[in-house]
């Protein structure tokens, strides 16, 4: 592993070069862009914007070959082939569309398995299928440090299992689960698995291969590409019967007034004209992290954890979920006597930025102890010891407010 730089790499970050003031600390929300994404995108629309896959003149044709080499090097990334990667407008989309492709008639069981960590884009889709009684959801609680056992995967998952929805990493306390060993769980019983991958491709090193996953979602806005991208990477084998969500352009082989016959992999579930200029930016974005490396990344949050978990501690905080267990360098905490958006907002006009409520996770905030709420640091590549220390002193002010 090699020690990450992180003051050379907020070079690459334009906000940084115009911000110099400001600790962003909210990179869970959204990341940064460094100008190598911005540039791919400005380089799309003045040069090219055309459609891909549709307009055979050369402006169309180009399209076509930057949009394809965006999704060689997201599949790349996450080591998966490139015909299984299907471009969203973000992680929430691809889980619904993983959720909700599957014929749960056809598979003759109707079991779900899923955790009360998971984000609202985990929970909502299964509360709507169970409200309609196509699935029997189990919901798997954590122990009070955040944490749920193989073990609790081993008694839920049986015969009956259809699919395992959970996540990598959480966006409540930043620890990870081991999902390749649950994914054989899964599959010894004859499950399939599909990981909220949000907080965890961006964070550490993922293999799609290697892992056995069925389907993989993540965004590209959490992993320094633009907004409005993401993707669910799903096995060539499940496409084949998985349900589109979305009907249109660009998905048929050929349509009369009978019958419509689908393209096969990937193309049938991307209707319509794509983000084109969004897939090119994704696809800069992992190059990227790979380039760094996304070891070297992981070893860099870990260490910015520590810090944190520090400096928190010397300002009395309530630190909720494991200090031992960090993945990442996500961490949710309150300050006593003091509401979580009063913090968020104080800290803010010294500008620094975290975010502060359930984070679309209420039902895994309340579980860890976080009934009203909490507020939420999350570092990255580009942040480094200097901004904890900021934090650290503008935390303590707002502390003594409060005691």
């Amino acid at each position: 592993m090699i020690k990450l730089d992180a003051n050379k790499i907020k070079e690459d970050f334009p906000f940084f070069q115009k911000n110099q003031n400001w600790v962003y600390l909210d990179s869970a929300c959204t990341s940064l862009k460094p100008k190598q994404v911005i540039t791919a995108e400005l380089d799309y629309y003045e040069n090219v914007s055309a459609c891909a896959s549709r307009s055979s003149h050369s402006l169309g044709r180009k399209a076509t070959e930057a949009q394809d080499s965006a999704r060689a090097r997201v599949a790349s990334f996450i080591n998966s082939n490139q015909k299984e990667v299907i471009f969203t407008r973000n992680t929430t989309e691809g889980l619904n569309l993983a959720i909700n492709s599957l014929d749960f008639s056809r598979l003759g069981k109707k079991k779900i398995v899923t955790t009360v960590l998971e984000h609202h884009s985990v929970l909502l889709p299964l509360f709507n299928l169970r409200n309609k009684n196509l699935i029997d959801l189990k919901v798997l609680e954590c122990d009070s440090e955040g944490l749920i056992s193989l073990d609790q995967w081993n008694d839920a998952i049986n015969s009956n299992t259809a699919l395992i929805v959970t996540n990598s990493s959480n966006n409540t306390l930043g620890t990870s689960q081991p999902t390749g060993e649950i994914a054989k769980i899964a599959h010894d019983s004859g499950a399939f698995i599909c990981i909220d991958g949000a907080q965890g491709v961006a964070h550490q090193k993922t293999d799609f291969k290697k892992d056995d996953y069925d389907f993989l979602c993540f965004s590209g806005h959490k992993m320094l590409g633009p907004t409005g991208i993401g993707c669910l990477v799903a096995k060539s084998d499940l496409q084949k019967s998985m349900k589109p969500l979305v009907f249109g352009g660009g998905t048929v082989k050929t349509v009369s007034l009978e019958k419509a016959e689908f393209l096969e992999n990937y193309e049938k579930f991307e209707a319509g004209i794509q983000n084109y200029a969004g897939a090119i930016g994704f696809g800069v974005a992992c190059d990227y992290l790979k380039k760094i490396g996304m070891e070297n990344i992981n070893g860099h949050e870990k260490k910015l954890a520590a810090v944190a978990i520090r400096a928190l501690e010397e300002a009395g905080a309530l630190i909720y979920g494991s200090k031992e267990q960090k993945q990442s360098a996500l961490i949710s905490f309150n300050l006593k006597n003091a509401k979580p958006h009063d913090v968020a907002l104080m800290l803010d006009k010294f500008n620094i930025a975290v975010r502060s409520g359930f984070f679309c996770a209420q039902p895994a905030m309340e579980a860890i102890g976080a009934k009203e709420g909490a507020v939420r640091l999350s570092a990255y590549l580009y942040n480094t010891e200097e901004d904890l220390t900021k934090f650290k002193e503008i935390l303590l002010k707002v502390n003594e407010l409060y005691s």
